[in-house]
C-alpha cells in the first residue's frame, strides 16, 4: 500500500497584518491548506485576503506587512527562513505569478516576444537565438497563431486574450513548479475566458504542475478546480471538492451561492448576502 503523494506547498497557520498609521490591518489569519500538482481555487470577495495569501508566499508584500507562520515550505524550502538570493532563485523558475492585467505587467517599451526571451534567458542562461527560438515555441504553446509575428508586436498592439497569453508565455517559459494565477481572466470576455482556462488546464496537467488559481468567481472554480478554500474577513471558512461546491454549509458560501444568477432562475430579485460577525472571529 502505498502513501499519498508529498504536498508541493504547505502553509499552516499563515498570518498578515499591515501596521498603518491607524493600527494594525490583519489581512490574512490563520490560513492553512496544502498543495499538490492540483489546481486549487481560493475564492471570496474583495477584501478577503486571496492575494496577499498568493503574495506571502512568494514574499511580494511591503515592509509594512508583518508576515508570521508556523509553516511555510515550498517543495522542501523553508519560504519563511530562505533568503534573498534562495528566494530570487525560486520567484520565477520555480514559483511563477501571473496577474490580472497584462497592460500593467508587460514594458510598454520592449516587444512581447523580448520580454519572453528576456525571462528565460535570466533562468536558463542562454545566448539570444536560442532564448528567442524558446520564446516562439512558447507563444505556439499558448495557442496563439503566427507566433513569429506576434513575437515583434509591441503590448498596445495586442488585445487583451492575446496579452494575458503572453503573460502566462512569460511566466511558464521557465517551466516553474507552481503557477500562481490571480484574477487571470477578470478582464477578458467569456468567449476568451474560456480559452485562456483551456491553456492553463492543458499546460497544468501536461506539465504536472501544481496551479493557486485566486478569483471571486464561484462558478468559474468550480468548473475549473480541483479544490476550493472559501475566504472570508483573511480565514478560511470552508474548504471543499470542486464537484461538492453546490454541497457547501458555511452560510457565507451559501449567501454567496445563492446570489449567483442563473439562466432557469425564476426569482423576481436576487438575494443580498447579510454578513453575520460572527464569521469574522477565529
Amino acid at each position: 500500500m502505498t502513501g499519498s503523494p508529498p504536498s508541493l506547498l504547505t502553509v499552516e497557520d499563515l498570518r498578515v497584518t499591515f501596521h498603518t498609521p491607524t493600527g494594525p490591518v490583519r489581512a490574512v489569519r490563520g490560513v492553512s491548506f496544502s498543495l499538490g500538482r492540483e489546481k486549487l481555487g481560493i475564492v471570496g470577495e474583495s477584501g478577503s485576503g486571496k492575494s496577499i495569501t498568493g503574495r506571502s508566499i512568494l514574499r511580494l508584500l511591503p515592509r509594512s506587512a508583518e508576515v508570521t507562520a508556523t509553516r511555510l515550505e515550498f517543495d522542501g524550502v523553508d519560504l519563511m527562513r530562505a533568503s534573498d538570493r534562495q528566494m530570487r532563485e525560486i520567484r520565477g523558475r520555480r514559483i511563477s505569478l501571473v496577474l490580472q492585467d497584462p497592460k500593467y505587467s508587460l514594458n510598454p517599451v520592449m516587444t512581447v516576444g523580448d520580454q519572453i526571451a528576456e525571462a528565460y534567458r535570466l533562468h536558463a542562461k542562454v545566448g539570444r537565438a536560442a532564448a528567442r527560438r524558446r520564446a516562439i515555441e512558447m507563444l505556439g504553446a499558448v495557442r496563439i497563431r503566427d507566433p513569429e509575428r506576434v513575437y515583434g508586436l509591441y503590448p498596445h498592439e495586442v488585445s487583451g486574450g492575446m496579452g494575458q497569453r503572453i503573460m502566462i508565455a512569460m511566466m511558464l517559459i521557465p517551466e516553474p513548479d507552481l503557477l500562481i494565477a490571480d484574477e487571470p481572466t477578470s478582464a477578458l470576455d467569456v468567449t476568451v475566458q474560456m480559452q485562456v482556462l483551456a491553456i492553463l488546464d492543458d499546460l497544468v496537467t501536461t506539465r504536472g504542475m501544481g496551479l493557486i488559481f485566486i478569483s471571486h468567481d464561484l462558478n468559474l472554480v468550480a468548473s475549473f478546480c480541483d479544490r476550493i478554500l472559501v475566504m472570508y474577513a483573511g480565514r478560511v471558512v470552508e474548504a471543499c471538492r470542486a464537484s461538492e461546491l453546490h454541497a457547501a454549509t458555511h452560510p457565507y458560501t451559501r449567501g454567496l451561492l445563492e446570489s449567483l444568477p442563473r439562466i432557469d432562475d425564476d426569482r423576481a430579485e436576487l438575494p443580498t448576502l447579510r454578513r453575520d460577525p460572527a464569521w469574522a472571529a477565529e
